[in-house]
């Protein structure tokens, strides 16, 4: 059975060495008292040990069992329960938490490296404690003082469960025709009649209560998205004094059965005039829920990281092991009957395919997690504002472009077994499979790039653009930074892309949708570009201390720039090749 490690030597290296994270958290008084280095590498180590020797273990099982529907009740597979209430124990779904109300308070840089175990460990059971972190961080930013205070305390400890509850069968995307309706009642709460889809975590046995947030519609709402408002239902409803009460008026229909994540219930959950209770402003639902949205999208495009790791891991393995063939430039193992498949390029080129775009996605997704610290923590108006620009132009970056290269990287992997990769006992089927679904959730991927390309930079002008290359410029600039040139040449390609777009889009409303998908690549490997030069900036000045990762650092950096950053080209290609051929043909002929 494959086994999972995390990366702590690699996540260290990120954060304290490319992102000098310590520094920071120094500086910002909400989290200078409790987080510096050694807390955060206790904290790392402990959950290497959670996720390697507690939830990896379940895994294949979790799959191969499946989460379970019946008469209205879920059960998860065997083993997570009791793993889940071990989890629990150590605190671990309110690491970057409230403190106010029980939550760790540890920056997100922090908390991404935890994901990406988490998720590289078992996909499934992750994401039943993520779903709760986001809607804490929803209830956190948009509840009254007494809804925090009855539902964050429990939801922190795990005791209580989250979910989003959005979708419904005729609504995907378009959230604006939901039917979902809310009643006020005399004493200030509404009843919620109407049936959600695609619920994950809806309904489970992990944990004593679930709290549903859930988009609904008033009576006198205004028509599509301008009129959703959002509201706090619980599974079980709560008494004063914080006990649990009746069951309130809601029920699973059903579970879906997936292609992937099957051990995650994806749960049909129906509201028969439940009680719930308003959040944040009438109306103004559909932006509190783009708070709980946000943080799911980062947490998703994680996933794609989590399980490219995995696959790497895998594969390495075996690439180290397995025996066919020969070295083109002669025998290797001299004492076998064959040379490991390693010595063969093409082995290679899958390998560091994966290697390069994992690492590099692990230093994007840090970095998302800093700008996110930033905003929240920052005492300095302007860089809390910059921050803030930068988490909403990065964010469908990194849901997007983590999850689609995420994908690509568990084929690769797959690949590198050959026949044995397409069998079950390896592994690899199942990352395949479990991450397919990153691409489509949570927004599908290219819903993100629309977001990107349409709100982010074109009707932004480019300004938070701008930020962000700027960032680069300047770090390209500086005396006797690597790869300075390859990185100059690229976010030129990326502006000149980006201003011709800006410019097409006003002639040709099509012009966005057509070139969506490709920018958002593009954009992709421009940042990635950068923090390689960043990490191999690092390991050159300290490649003497430990050669073989500083090494392997510098060597990764170099198949990335020469391999993967040329990729860019095609792709202005066929951004610039326009929208026309998308149109010639008429619908009646596909």
């Amino acid at each position: 059975m494959p086994e999972f490690n995390a990366p702590l030597r690699d996540m260290r290296f990120v954060l304290h060495e490319v992102f000098e994270a310590p520094a920071l958290w120094a500086r910002l008084p909400a989290l200078a008292d409790h987080v510096d280095a050694d807390t955060a590498d206790a904290i790392l180590e402990e959950a290497a040990k959670v996720t390697g020797q507690l939830i990896a273990p379940l895994n294949r099982s979790g799959d191969e069992q499946g989460a379970q529907w019946h008469a209205g009740k879920v059960t998860t597979p065997e083993g997570f329960k009791a793993a889940y209430h071990t989890y629990i124990e150590g605190g671990w779904v309110g690491l970057s938490g409230n403190p106010e109300f029980g939550g760790m308070g540890m920056p997100k840089m922090l908390a991404v490296q935890f994901e990406e175990m988490l998720y590289g460990a078992n996909s499934s059971f992750a994401l039943y404690s993520a779903l709760t972190s986001g809607a804490c961080l929803a209830i956190d930013a948009h509840a009254s003082e007494e809804l925090k205070s009855r539902y964050l305390p429990p939801l922190y400890e795990g005791r209580w469960a989250g979910s989003m509850c959005l979708t419904e069968a005729h609504s995907g995307t378009d959230l604006g025709l939901i039917r979902t309706r809310a009643e006020p009642q005399a004493d200030g709460s509404y009843t919620i009649t109407g049936s959600k889809i695609f619920i994950t975590g809806g309904d489970q046995d992990l944990t004593e209560n679930i709290i549903h947030l859930v988009l609904a519609k008033l009576p006198d709402a205004p028509p599509g998205p301008r009129g959703i408002s959002l509201f706090l239902v619980p599974k079980v409803l709560v008494n004063d004094d914080g006990s649990l009460g009746q069951n309130n008026a809601v029920n699973c229909g059903s579970i879906e059965h997936k292609m992937g994540i099957k051990a995650s219930a994806t749960c049909v959950i129906n509201f028969d005039g439940a009680r719930g209770w308003l959040i944040g402003e009438a109306n103004k639902g559909l932006a509190a829920m783009f708070t709980m949205m946000n943080y799911e999208r980062l947490s998703i495009g994680i996933q794609g990281i989590g399980c490219a790791e995995a696959s790497y891991q895998n594969a390495r393995s075996y690439a180290r092991e397995r025996l066919q063939g020969r070295a083109a430039t002669g025998a290797v193992a001299t004492d076998k009957v064959a040379d490991p498949i390693i010595v063969h390029a093409d082995v290679r080129r899958m390998l560091l395919s994966i290697k390069a775009m994992t690492e590099g996605g692990r230093a994007f997704a840090s970095y998302v997690g800093q700008q996110l610290d930033l905003a929240k923590f920052s005492t300095g108006p302007q860089e809390q504002q910059h921050a803030a620009a930068l988490v909403a132009l990065l964010t469908p970056v990194a849901k997007a472009f983590f999850t689609d290269t995420g994908f690509d990287s568990c084929v690769l992997g797959q690949q590198v077994f050959g026949g044995h990769g397409y069998i079950r006992e390896w592994g690899q089927e199942q990352l395949v499979r479990d991450v397919r679904i990153a691409q489509i959730y949570e927004g599908t991927n290219g819903i993100q790039a629309l977001d990107l390309l349409g709100r982010k930079v074109i009707a932004n002008c480019g300004e938070s653009l701008r930020l962000f290359t700027g960032q680069i410029r300047e770090f390209a600039s500086q005396p006797d930074k690597p790869y300075a040139s390859e990185l100059l040449d690229a976010v030129a390609r990326l502006e000149q892309v980006s201003d011709w777009l800006q410019v097409r889009a006003k002639a040709n409303p099509n012009e966005t949708g057509a070139a969506c998908v490709e920018y958002l690549h593009l954009f992709g490997y421009v940042a990635y570009a950068w923090l390689w030069a960043r990490m191999a900036d690092v390991a050159q000045r300290s490649h003497s201390t430990d050669p073989g990762f500083y090494g392997a650092k510098l060597a990764t950096a170099q198949f990335y720039f020469s391999r993967l950053l040329p990729r860019t080209l095609s792709l202005e290609q066929g951004i610039r090749a326009g929208s026309e051929s998308l149109f010639e043909l008429d619908a009646s002929h596909f």
